[in-house]
Order: C-alpha cells, then structure tokens, then sequence
C-alpha cells in the first residue's frame, strides 16, 4: 500500500487562468494546457511562493492521497475532487503518538486565509466556456474614454459576442488573447479584467459585455484594448470565477470598497442592482487620485442616496489633505460596525492589493470598538459567502 501523500492542486471553478502563479513558482512546477493550470506533484516543494499572489485564493488547496493525481487528470478537472477517505494505519501503543493521516489532513487544510466561497444565493455561473485553444471572437462595439486624467488613461471597453453564447455573472472575469507572439514565439497569454457590466448586457437585453481599462506604460494588453477602433475583432477566453458573485436576495447590503479599475465589478453589481429593483441598498468606499481619474464618475453621481451611498475618497486633491479609502472606513465607523453585525451585509474589496492591508487594519480597530475580533468576524462571514477580496 502506498504511503499518503499532501498534494497541491488548484480550483478549476475558481481560478480565473491569469497565470500568475506559474510565472512565480521558483521551480517551475505550475504548468497549464488550453483548460487548466495545474501543480506537478513531483517537482513541487511546498514552498508557498505561489500563494500570496493568486488573487482568488484557487491555488490554496490541498488533498492527502495514496496516489497524487497526474498531470493529466488535472488538466481533464472541471471541479476539484473531494478529500479520498485514507486508510489509517493501525492504532499505535505508545501514549501522546499522533495519528500520521491526520497530521497530513490537518496540514492539508490550514490554508493561508480562508477558503472564498460564493454567497449562498448567487446565481450558477458558467466557467471556462472558451479557453486557449478555441477563444470567443468578439466585435468592438465601443471604445469610450473614462478620465480626463493625463496620467490615468481609462477605458470604457464595449465587446459584443454576437450570436455566440457567453454568459456571464457580474463579478466574473475574462482573458483578452493579445496578438502576436513573445520572445521566444510562443502566443501571448491571455491578461484578466473584470467585468463591468451586469449579466444582461451593457444594453439591457443585448448581452454585450463591458471591460474597465487602464493604459499601463509598455503594457501589451492594456494598450492594444485601450488602442482598439470599433469593428476589430477581440479573442476572448472564459468567463472565470466561481465566488466574487452577487448575491441574489434583495434585502442584501452590499458594502463595497474599490479603488481605480477595482470598481469595474462594483460597477456590475450596482447596475444589476438598479435593474433588478434590489431593496437592500449599497454603501461604496472609491479611493482615486483626484475626481479627474476615477472612472465613472459622473455616472456615480447620479446614483440616488436611497439606492447607495457614496464615499469618494481622494489622495492627490489640490487643497485638501491626503485621505485613503481606509481613512474614510475609520471616520464612518459608526455606519460600518452596524453593517458588521447585520446577517444581511456583503463585503467586496477590489483593487491594488496595497488597498487589502489598510482595508484590514481599519476594519480591526473597527471590531475592536464593538468587542470583537476582526479576524473571527472575517472568517465567519467569508464561511457564509459574505466576504470577498480580488486584489491585483
């Protein structure tokens, strides 16, 4: 009998294919085909590396198995297999010995944060339709400037799949394929961007999807988009993402903190919401630069108070002090510890992953006022589908 092993894997329904894993494992252990990303079990060593960098928590999974499965029946997953039950071995005499399958089982599930899971309303998305191999071809409809910014050259991106089906939730991602081939003539992998448009289309009915852009200097894929003439021609893959989804209830509170592209799935979601006739309201925490490089902006102010109330918030506006989204969370404590509390609260955090650490501490000092722990209140809510971060 073969002695039971850990084995890392990765979440096909969670993983959103933007490969940044692979490019930080050290020894070259994550490898991906047309559908999958995978972990070679006989060159992975365990060292963490790639973890920290996944920004839906989809590489931080773990089984304990008598045989590790191949690389070819990762690639073949659509979801991840359940834990096998393991034999233990017979039941030691010696006092205090622990038992070796769960030592393994425990390691297996510490996880480095908790496992993101979708809120228990949300609709089921599809995942993985188009991949590498046979991408979605997609029309431009609309190519649409969002800041008046200099430095912060925003787009509003509009896509059209035509008569190909690609359904999609809001806070699903998908991967633009750039053209041509890199260094050493291999195609470009795909860059992730998130949706900004509810499920029904950019034009109600008309299932068009929408991207929020940033011109980033020598970026390839942020360019070519931000460059595109209405008509081109766009290979897709996807949609991704199976947990950074709207809940369905109505009565839900939304509690979303974004800031620069971060707000394309909050975007998404208040759309939904408006159409939908959601009663339970939004409260949205925008950090930017200045009011000339948030996106959306003019939009965001025609949003009704009854419907979302709004805090944008400024770093590099001209005779006012520095503030982050973190600061604004701090000075609304009173509004945020009631939200902390209500069953019916769902946070969503989207945007640079230096946001997430601010985000925390103010969040802690918040639950430390009410007598709680940030950490355990966390837990619990992300255990119910009601907390969710994607930072990049």
């Amino acid at each position: 009998m073969n002695q039971p092993v850990k084995q890392h894997l990765i979440d096909p329904e969670i993983c959103i294919r933007c490969y940044t894993c692979e490019m930080t494992c050290p020894v070259g252990a994550i490898e991906h085909d047309d559908n999958n990303v995978v972990v070679n079990f006989d060159t992975c060593n365990f060292c963490m590396d790639c973890i920290p960098v996944c920004p839906t928590g989809s590489i931080d999974e773990w089984r304990v198995v008598d045989t590790p499965y191949t690389l070819e029946q990762q690639f073949e997953m659509d979801e991840l297999p359940d834990q096998e039950d393991i034999a233990a071995p017979a039941p030691s005499s010696d006092e205090g010995a622990v038992d070796p399958i769960a030592a393994l089982l425990a390691e297996a599930h510490k996880g480095a944060g908790g496992k993101a899971k979708a809120p228990l309303t949300a609709s089921k998305p599809a995942v993985n339709m188009y991949n590498l191999g046979k991408p979605a071809k997609m029309k431009v409809q609309g190519n649409y400037r969002l800041t008046d910014d200099p430095d912060h050259d925003l787009r509003h991106i509009i896509l059209d799949p035509g008569a190909l089906p690609f359904p999609v939730l809001e806070g699903q991602s998908v991967g633009i394929l750039p053209p041509g081939t890199d260094a050493d003539g291999n195609a470009h992998l795909p860059r992730l961007y998130s949706i900004s448009s509810p499920r029904d289309g950019e034009r109600p009915g008309y299932h068009n999807i929408s991207l929020t852009v940033k011109r980033e200097e020598g970026g390839l894929a942020s360019n070519f988009l931000c460059d595109l003439e209405t008509g081109t021609e766009v290979e897709v893959t996807g949609p991704f993402g199976a947990t950074f989804l709207m809940p369905s209830d109505p009565k839900a509170h939304l509690l979303l903190i974004c800031t620069g592209t971060g707000s394309a799935p909050m975007r998404a979601f208040t759309m939904q919401r408006q159409r939908s006739g959601a009663t339970g309201g939004m409260t949205m925490f925008f950090g930017a630069r200045t009011p000339q490089s948030l996106p959306y902006f003019g939009p965001l102010k025609k949003i009704p108070e009854s419907l979302m109330k709004q805090h944008l918030v400024f770093s590099r506006e001209a005779g006012t002090d520095k503030e982050y989204v973190q600061d604004r969370i701090i000075a609304e404590q009173e509004a945020i510890a009631e939200l902390l509390v209500d069953e019916h609260t769902y946070i969503y955090i989207c945007g640079l992953r230096g946001m997430e650490e601010g985000v925390e501490r103010a969040m802690t000092s918040i639950a430390e006022s009410m007598g709680q722990q940030w950490e355990a209140l966390r837990d619990t809510m992300r255990e119910d589908g009601r907390y969710h971060v994607e930072t990049y």
